[in-house]
């Protein structure tokens, strides 16, 4: 018999198969119903009990200090049987159909699978045994980890997927820096000809254009006045002479246009030969939370005397988010090299299940964990060790809708 939880939640409807379909047959043919109660049932070591008669079996998945592998302990008449006298196998079908066989020695007192159980532990079970001339059969499902969600839900809730396989992974240096205004940014309000200041139309902070007049100063040697325009604009950030002050090498105003920003990030000699002009970079402002890409658009030849480091200057688009501000202090990520790993997928789908790093992988309208061993990892891609097929489809918007709806649901690593 099989049994079927259901449960819908917003955005996502959910189905886990989280119960088992349990028959078993010797030499008649066995009635599934009346296994139902059985298939509840736990052995002395914790596993699930399967029965056909007299004869039962304890099926376990040991990971104690080991990879997980099958202990199966056989049973008469609720009397343990020594493990010689049982020919057993087992096959799991997976999710994407594929199949994995297991053959048993006997140990000690349990029957030991030849081969470790990858995780997840999620799959359709097919026993066979043999005792006394007489051979068992029994299918149940396994599943964890797993949900079944309509197209037109997983569309409702933001769910995108992707095929994974190869991807550029970047060698990545981080570097610390500081936001400044480039020199196309800044302009100064000189007098043309030294003389008294007669007028001031701007002050700290005033937003002003170009050609727009802030200063009339009357020439010491014609006694002539003229005016003085803003050469660029932006918003004044000095003030440095008031009216009455006699104007000469010092500017009168200084303007800065916001938005004509880049990084000056500091490079140590051990990565001064990486870094080039046109590399990618991710900045960062300290807190982590804005981010945007850019390129390096000049590496300057000489080295602070204290320091010994040399200054790069990456580029920050024009109209920059508001986070990056003149002054401030930023960090980097230089892409200073980059070779393409086999197999990766895209950094922001991967999730936390259990104690694992995982995506979700999709098979028609059903989804269902894959826990991977991960290697270099970029903000974009992470390389995938294990765990992962090459051409799987996988989630990579609203993974965590589909971890925190298995979660709710009491999908357990359960044998």
């Amino acid at each position: 018999m099989t049994r079927r939880f259901m449960r819908v939640s917003a955005p996502l409807a959910l189905a886990i198969a989280g119960a088992l379909t349990l028959s078993a047959c010797g030499n008649a043919p066995a009635k599934p119903e009346s296994h139902a109660e059985e298939a509840e049932k736990r052995g002395p070591h914790g596993g699930r009990m399967l029965y056909d008669g007299d004869f039962s079996l304890e099926i376990t998945i040991f990971e104690d200090g080991v990879e997980p592998e099958f202990r199966v302990y056989a049973y008469r008449k609720d009397k343990p049987l020594a493990p010689t006298e049982v020919q057993l196998t087992v096959a799991l079908t997976r999710l994407d159909g594929e199949v994995n066989r297991f053959a048993f020695a006997a140990q000690d007192d349990y029957l030991r699978g030849q081969g470790v159980v990858t995780e997840p532990h999620s799959f359709d079970v097919a026993v066979a045994a043999t005792q006394g001339g007489r051979t068992s059969h029994w299918r149940y499902e396994s599943h964890e980890g797993r949900t079944t969600i309509s197209a037109q839900a997983a569309k409702a809730g933001g769910v995108r997927t992707e095929i994974a396989g190869p991807a550029p992974i970047a060698e990545l240096v981080d570097m610390a820096g500081r936001v400044e205004i480039t020199p196309e940014g800044k302009g100064e309000v000189r007098a043309w000809y030294p003389g008294r200041i007669m007028s001031l139309s701007g002050q700290l902070g005033t937003n002003v254009r170009k050609g727009q007049v802030l200063a009339r100063v009357e020439s010491s040697e014609s006694l002539q006045t003229y005016s003085i325009p803003a050469p660029i604009s932006g918003v004044i950030i000095e003030k440095n002479l008031n009216v009455g002050d006699v104007a000469m090498e010092r500017p009168i105003f200084v303007i800065a246009d916001p938005t004509k920003l880049h990084a000056e990030f500091f490079v140590y000699p051990r990565d001064a030969e990486k870094v080039r002009v046109g590399q990618p970079v991710q900045v960062r402002s300290l807190s982590g939370d804005t981010r945007l890409t850019a390129e390096v658009e000049a590496v300057l030849p000489t080295a602070d005397l204290v320091s010994q480091t040399l200054l790069a200057h990456v580029h920050l688009p024009g109209g920059a988010d508001s986070a990056f501000r003149p002054g401030m202090g930023v960090e980097g990520s230089f892409q200073v090299g980059a070779q393409t790993a086999p197999l990766a997928v895209r950094t922001k789908a991967i999730q936390r299940f259990r104690d694992f790093q995982v995506v979700f992988v999709k098979v028609k309208d059903t989804y269902e964990v894959r826990m991977l061993q991960i290697g270099r990892q970029t903000p974009e891609w992470t390389e995938v060790l294990s765990g992962l097929k090459p051409g799987a489809e996988y989630v990579v918007d609203g993974a965590f809708l589909i971890r925190a709806d298995i979660e709710k649901s009491g999908a357990s690593h359960d044998h």
